[in-house]
């Protein structure tokens, strides 16, 4: 008991050893040149307080959040069957394959005009290109899963009775899982980058939205402001992201097995 407060003591400490000496190296490359170009810890907390005071930074947060949390949800329901399917049936594979190795290498960003052309300026043209985002990455990590099952423990389940289908669930889906929620997590990560280009373009609301229109008052410090926003908002999804696998992850499994 004892050991494990003195490791998350220690952890919390480290913590905030790094971030004293960031601030430390920030207040003295900002005093060194103007707020315009590089704006000082203390003024980029000042307008952290009036955004936060009249309501507008947790306006753009929310908004960006719902949007990647859509585009994340639909994005990974649909690239985890898929991935399931395309790992498990060579078939499937043959099929898709060649689309999934063509558009995960054109970066989203090159879809944002059409998106606005298909879609228009709503919520919906920024939802489908968070999905465009995440159903590639979420797809390739659980076809990785599904093809890393060794070919002896399937062997082994067929030796045992299994039929086709309870080899995919006791056996190949469970180890599967943890492929899965690393592309998710990953896709996560790169959603918030793609929702910057997005909101950045066509949006009335955002934190990309934010840094752009910042960008044109020559607002350095609200720059600053929804950098930092992004980058809070980001570490604490994936911390509640992670909490869940760990929480979860285990009874799940379980689950599948006992099946």
């Amino acid at each position: 008991m004892r050991k494990g407060f003195s490791y998350y003591d220690n952890v919390y400490l480290a913590y905030a050893f790094s971030l004293a000496l960031f601030f430390l190296g920030w207040a003295a490359l900002a005093s060194q040149t103007t707020p315009l170009f590089f704006p000082s810890p203390w003024l980029v907390l000042r307008a952290f307080k009036e955004m936060i005071a009249d309501g507008s930074l947790w306006g753009h947060m929310e908004i960006s959040f719902f949007r990647i949390l859509a585009g994340w949800a639909i994005g990974s329901g649909l690239g985890i069957p898929l991935g399931l399917l395309m790992g498990d049936i060579r078939f499937f594979r043959n099929l898709f394959n060649p689309y999934i190795q063509f558009f995960r290498f054109i970066p989203p960003i090159s879809f944002v005009t059409l998106s606005l052309i298909w879609f228009g300026m709503g919520e919906t043209s920024k939802v489908v290109l968070i999905i465009y985002t995440t159903i590639f990455i979420v797809t390739v990590n659980t076809i990785a899963g599904v093809m890393s099952v060794s070919a002896i423990h399937q062997q082994a389940a067929r030796c045992l009775g299994a039929n086709r289908l309870q080899i995919f669930i006791k056996v190949i889906l469970p180890s599967t899982v943890p492929f899965l929620l690393t592309g998710m997590r990953l896709a996560m990560g790169n959603s918030f980058m793609t929702i910057v280009s997005a909101e950045m373009i066509a949006a009335e609301k955002g934190l990309g939205f934010l840094i752009f229109t910042s960008r044109l008052f020559m607002q350095t410090e609200k720059i600053f402001v929804g950098i930092i926003s992004l980058g809070i908002l980001g570490f604490a999804v994936d911390g509640i992201f992670r909490f869940t696998i760990h929480k979860f992850a285990r009874s799940y499994l379980f689950f599948f097995k006992e099946r």
